[in-house]
């Protein structure tokens, strides 16, 4: 079972479609309903933002003087509206809240987050008719959109206010909600542009870091002729147990050398897009799209998908080792890329309908599959793959949502 969302843009369409969602059984359950009911009522995923937001609305909500609001961002695949806070509802109404973005009368597309904050008059609109809370008593709502500051025009989501007032009570509020409005989105575009400075500072850190591994085999390999000299010292002198020595001694020194040398360089110098792991994976998919004829899916359900750039730099070359077993060995004509968070595990799903009971060829000298587990084992992850003939190919990698300290531990 998977939490509701509204959908704000249609899906590639084809011959072929995907009969359901990715499934996800975290380690330790085996499904059934114990396991849907947990998933069904388990709080969101959202991070710091969420609680950011929480406080803008119940300020809004004290200040203007409505019952309850909520407020909704667009997911970064474009599909969705999850909701990220909500404030005032009654526990009863809480674990409903979902079935009020679905009102006649509340803005729930695209096309109609870019529109001016109005106000509606929900008394008898028709969802009414069936909200099934004894204290449902909203009378009418104000939505106003968050969009870019930076760019105007473009949308970042959109603030819900519920009153208990008639609709032209509640209108006398209409400037001052538009002002919160205003700072909600502020908060949200600075958070995301805070990050992604954060995030370009560490990246520069570690390329410094990555010139000076680079720089540093100049000395291996000073060393390495400084042996060579040796070598050949006890060669012409005839000398054999000591010219083997030197030989076994160097070679083993290079050969921990390189692999230590390519393990860092490769780990520091990392090509990841600045904007975060979210940009990189899009990136990823366009990438594969004008690379292949294989029609790729993106869904990435996570509003605020913020890790430890540890996190991201595995959880993207995971992805890219996928993408790429799929484009050379998987003869699929469809593939999808799913991004979600559930039962505290982030789950990031690759999977095609292609031949299937395929093996990751070796890439590079490297084999696929090991690597993507050894990836996935430094951040506490799992890779689990599932495939049989005819029926594709799916890869699944899982971790655990990172400690709350993990700013101060991995920053």
């Amino acid at each position: 079972m998977r939490k509701k969302t509204i959908p704000i843009s249609s899906a590639v369409h084809s011959d072929f479609s995907w009969l359901r969602d990715p499934d996800f059984t975290p380690p330790g359950n085996d499904g059934g309903a114990e396991i849907c009911l947990t998933h069904e009522f388990a709080a969101p995923h959202i991070g710091e933002l969420k609680t950011l937001l929480e406080i803008f609305l119940a300020n809004t909500i004290s200040t203007v003087g409505a019952a309850a609001g909520l407020v909704r961002l667009i997911s970064p695949d474009g599909l969705s509206l999850p909701i990220i806070s909500s404030v005032g509802f009654s526990d009863e109404l809480q674990t409903g809240v979902e079935s009020f973005i679905g009102l006649d009368c509340e803005a729930n597309d695209i096309t109609n987050l870019s529109k001016t904050i109005h106000t509606s008059d929900i008394s008898t609109c028709n969802s009414r008719d069936s909200c099934q809370h004894t204290d449902c008593s909203f009378q009418s709502l104000i939505t106003a959109p968050l969009e870019s500051s930076n760019t105007p025009g473009t949308p970042l989501g959109i603030l819900t206010l519920f009153f208990n007032t008639p609709q032209e009570a509640a209108s006398l509020s209409i400037n001052t909600v538009a002002a919160f409005a205003e700072v909600m989105s502020a908060a949200v575009e600075h958070s995301y542009m805070n990050r992604e400075a954060q995030r370009t500072d560490r990246l520069a850190a570690r390329l410094a870091i990555a010139n000076e591994i680079h720089d540093s085999l100049a000395q291996t390999l000073t060393y390495a002729r400084m042996r060579v000299s040796l070598l050949l010292e006890t060669t012409r002198s005839g000398n054999k147990q000591m010219t083997t020595k030197y030989a076994d001694d160097l070679d083993e020194a290079l050969e921990i050398a390189q692999k230590n040398a390519r393990e860092l360089v490769a780990n520091f110098r990392c090509e990841i897009n600045h904007g975060g792991l979210s940009a990189a994976l899009h990136e990823l998919a366009t990438e594969f799209r004008n690379r292949n004829k294989i029609v790729l899916e993106y869904h990435n359900r996570l509003v605020d998908l913020d890790l430890p750039l540890e996190y991201e730099i595995q959880t993207y070359y995971v992805v890219h080792e996928a993408l790429n077993n799929i484009s050379r060995h998987s003869g699929a004509t469809h593939a999808r890329l799913f991004v979600d968070a559930d039962f505290g595990y982030y789950v990031f799903t690759v999977e095609d309908n292609g031949i299937g009971a395929s093996t990751f060829s070796p890439v590079e000298g490297h084999y696929g599959m090991l690597i993507m587990r050894e990836r996935a084992h430094k951040i506490g992850g799992t890779i689990k793959v599932e495939s049989a003939a005819g029926q594709g190919t799916q890869v699944q990698l899982f971790f655990p949502e990172p400690s709350q300290d993990w700013r101060a531990t991995h920053e």
